[in-house]
């Protein structure tokens, strides 16, 4: 039986608080919703940051003071993104690492994303790539596309594996201008992976949500849920807590018998560094 590792997107950096009021922005409702998704079937915690305005921010202050606060407050790996807001400048995004994660996520490459465009070039996700792997980071790979999938190739070919030497992939599906979030192309996907991938997880943006946690589980793949992702629990339902989404995903990996993997499977299944001090 193999266990499924789900990880929390809770906020991210395009809902605004005052539209979405439930969203986890302040450090205390971070902490909060990273203790009961915890609780819920969550190993993992993937952070964007705001600021006392409820804006996004690459703070070093902020990213800090969160990563510490949910370490006290849990035992969740916790990873920070490196994609901040499309609108942050790359050199202050490759600044989140000094905030110490157990993990980040790497997208590899840049895609459309809504009127947007989410800036990956090859330089940049080169020298991140080389930079987590000096600081012991673990990265995640985001793949928006399947283009991204032969950067992953590159990234292996040209550095070699990464820090602790586990691959995990997240194809994050659905965005206006990435890949479909559909079963062939989730599929599409995974069959195209290096052979080096250890792991790898979807998730899927809005209504897609549904139907790729199904195909993950079906497929042998792990979970990403969140608010970051998805605000509505069903047509009409808005999402009032990250946990509704965790318990939901875990529900569902129990009925197909593969139930949440726990926070030392997953240190163990991410090659973690351990940086808890507790």
């Amino acid at each position: 039986m193999v266990a499924t590792l789900i990880t929390v997107a809770p906020t991210g950096a395009e809902h605004a608080k005052r539209d979405v009021p439930q969203l986890p922005t302040t450090l205390e409702e971070v902490v909060e919703t990273a203790v009961a998704c915890e609780a819920a079937g969550a190993a993992m915690i993937h952070l964007h940051i705001r600021d006392a305005d409820h804006r996004p921010t690459l703070d070093a202050g902020h990213l800090r003071a969160t990563v510490e606060a949910v370490r006290e407050a849990t035992d969740l790996i916790v990873q920070l993104s490196t994609g901040g807001s499309v609108h942050d400048p790359l050199e202050q995004r490759m600044t989140v690492l000094d905030a110490d994660p157990d993990s980040c996520s790497l997208t590899c490459g840049t895609t459309n994303f809504g009127d947007d465009v989410f800036l990956n070039p090859w330089g940049f996700v080169s020298d991140l790539y080389v930079l987590a792997r000096e600081r012991e980071v673990v990265p995640e790979f985001e793949l928006f596309d399947l283009g991204h999938v032969a950067t992953l190739r590159r990234l292996i070919d040209t550095h070699g594996l990464p820090y602790g030497g586990a691959v995990h992939v997240d194809f994050v599906t659905g965005v206006p201008g990435g890949m479909a979030g559909t079963a062939t192309t989730l599929m599409a996907a995974v069959q195209q992976l290096p052979p080096e991938v250890t792991s790898w997880a979807a998730t899927g943006i809005g209504r897609t949500h549904l139907p790729i946690l199904a195909t993950a589980l079906g497929a042998g793949g792990h979970l990403r849920v969140g608010m970051e992702d998805n605000i509505v629990l069903a047509k009409g339902v808005p999402v009032t807590h990250n946990r509704e989404l965790v318990e939901r995903a875990a529900d569902l990996a129990t009925t197909m018998q593969r139930p949440p993997m726990s926070t030392t499977e997953a240190r163990a299944l991410l090659a973690i560094k351990d940086r808890r001090t507790r």
